[in-house]
């Protein structure tokens, strides 16, 4: 939508009115992004009977609707102003940030510190994470604001009022725009100051020494939970239902059941046993985000319709995703409301698993992470936090006082270290469930095995599922292509290179090719592996390294 001065639109209304015409001025704020969620926020002005032929376009549009007195232009001046500030706050704040980075500062620090203080600003806020991630995604481009200040700067010209801050604002404009930022994000003025400096605003985290920060932290709590969590489970009949979006989520427990269809009969079924837990495999991941909030949506239907079946049942839902922050989130937490890389600690946002194709993220403060994920909608500063210091000197007593607080609604992060540290926060959530809480839970796989209090078992040997010592042949399948997965893949050829039996399936012909090589492909590979396996020969049978994207496709 487009931006006029106020002097244009008072001189256009005056000659369409003469035509018989209505003109409605009502500049819009708020991006892309709240131009198609219909929360725009909107300044309109025009006469009554033009205000009241547009109401209904502009409330459908609009989360809030001011209408401007003054005639039509008096919304492109109100407009202006906003321009003006938003503008020189953009300016001021990558002017600050460059100078901080010139003294040397730890530039997130200096930007997590002013936030929390009175220099900042909305626009401070919003705009210097991209100066800090170094990423000029256009949300807003640069040159929307050559544009704004031009004719911010033009009007007060024309009005004889002196602009000294917002003209020395739209010259940095200018200066990114003449330097070919233009089409990036307005946030890319700070590489003017970049550029006459030579210093980098840019603020990644470090990799750190694994043994150094867990040196650092707080003992863990003393005393061993789990005897109470087995206590406090006694008293609390939830159930604990996990939704399992990959297969392999239930690497951490034993002796649990899963359910691969979700019937209400079968969910009535599992229900009446009044189980401690158990897993239902949506295998989500692997669907589209409509997919498999759609899917969320119809399991937690049936689980509803079946608890109301069971008398004296409640259960209380968990997200099983990845440990790396891969999987659907917001859009399966939403669904069910609406019904350590080797020794060193790698910034989560730094690591290959942020670079997945489907699942991407640039974020390594968690709360940043949710922000980012629900795009807004649950903004960094709303995100509460059980802090390590509180698990470890705090124990279950003060996780439950912080849980028991918590607004209905909130979102809470919780920031474990050890299989100690979650079975602490465990013990302090069933006690809160036993207050009256409730939670939806989102977590990687070792959560469940602490919260329902199972001691981890030793890695399961042949003599303990009754195989003799005559040599059989095992299945080895590799489907994942990132490098973590290729380093292990590369360590089971060193060892057991002299008597594996290696396939490789090429991805670029199932997914590339057509039908008929496709099938071919599977067939090669099927055949070859029942030859190995029939032979008693340990098979291995993976996807070809290299990466096919939607792009290469």
């Amino acid at each position: 939508m487009l931006h006029f001065s106020q002097y244009f639109l008072t001189q256009k209304n005056a000659n369409v009115v003469g035509r018989g015409l209505k003109l409605v001025d009502a500049p819009v704020s708020g991006g892309v992004k709240r131009a198609s969620e219909g929360t725009l926020t909107i300044m309109a002005s025009g006469t009554d009977e033009a205000l009241t032929c547009t109401g209904s376009v502009l409330s459908a549009l609009s989360e809030k609707l001011y209408v401007i007195r003054g005639g039509c232009g008096a919304g492109s001046g109100v407009k202006m102003i906003n321009q003006l500030l938003a503008g020189v706050h953009i300016a001021s704040g990558a002017e600050a940030m460059a100078l901080g980075a010139r003294l040397g500062l730890n530039t997130r620090m200096l930007f997590d510190f002013v936030k929390n203080s009175g220099g900042t600003s909305w626009m401070f806020e919003n705009r210097v994470p991209h100066m800090l991630d170094n990423d000029y995604t256009p949300y807003s481009a640069l040159d929307i604001f050559v544009k704004d200040l031009g004719i911010v700067t033009r009007e007060s010209s024309s009005l004889k009022v002196p602009l000294h801050i917002a003209t020395v604002a739209h010259q940095l404009f200018l200066a990114g725009s003449a330097a070919g930022w233009g089409r990036q994000d307005d946030a890319g003025v700070v590489k003017v100051y970049e550029t006459l400096t030579g210093v980098k605003v840019e603020g990644k985290l470090p990799v750190l020494k694994k043994e150094v920060v867990l040196q650092s932290l707080p003992p863990e709590w003393p005393l061993d939970p789990i005897d109470d969590i087995h206590r406090l489970n006694q008293s609390n009949s939830k159930t604990l239902v996990v939704l399992d979006d990959d297969p392999t989520g239930t690497q951490t427990v034993h002796d649990i059941e899963v359910l691969t269809e979700w019937s209400v009969e079968s969910l009535v079924e599992k229900l009446r046993k009044k189980p401690k837990c158990f897993f239902i495999l949506t295998n989500s991941r692997s669907l589209s985000s409509e997919k498999a909030s759609a899917l969320i949506k119809d399991i937690c239907g049936n689980l509803s319709v079946a608890a109301k079946s069971v008398e004296n049942i409640d259960y209380t839902v968990v997200l099983r995703g990845d440990s790396t922050l891969r999987g659907h989130f917001p859009e399966e937490a939403d669904a069910v409301v609406s019904l350590l890389d080797s020794d060193w600690l790698v910034p989560a946002g730094d690591t290959e698993f942020a670079r997945d194709a489907s699942f991407g993220y640039k974020s390594s403060n968690l709360r940043e992470w949710v922000e980012e994920k629900t795009r807004g909608r649950i903004p960094a500063s709303s995100v509460s936090s059980i802090s390590i210091n509180l698990l470890r000197e705090g124990g279950p007593d003060a996780v439950c006082d912080t849980l028991c607080n918590l607004q209905k609604g909130s979102t809470c992060i919780v920031n474990a270290a050890s299989e100690r540290d979650m079975a602490v926060f465990s013990a302090g959530m069933i006690q809160a469930e036993l207050r009256g809480k409730s939670f939806l839970c989102r977590t990687a796989a070792s959560f469940v095995s602490t919260r329902i209090g199972i001691i981890p078992k030793a890695p399961i040997l042949p003599k303990d599922l009754g195989i003799n010592k005559e040599r059989k042949g095992g299945l080895i399948v590799v489907g994942s292509y990132v490098p973590k997965t290729t380093k292990q893949v590369e360590e089971l050829k060193l060892q057991c290179g002299h008597f594996l039996k290696k396939l490789e399936v090429s991805v670029d012909k199932l997914a590339m090719k057509s039908l008929e090589e496709r099938e071919e492909e599977i067939n090669r590979v099927a055949e070859m592996a029942n030859l190995f396996l029939g032979a008693s020969k340990d098979t291995l049978i993976m996807t070809s390294r290299e990466l096919i994207t939607g792009k290469s496709m």
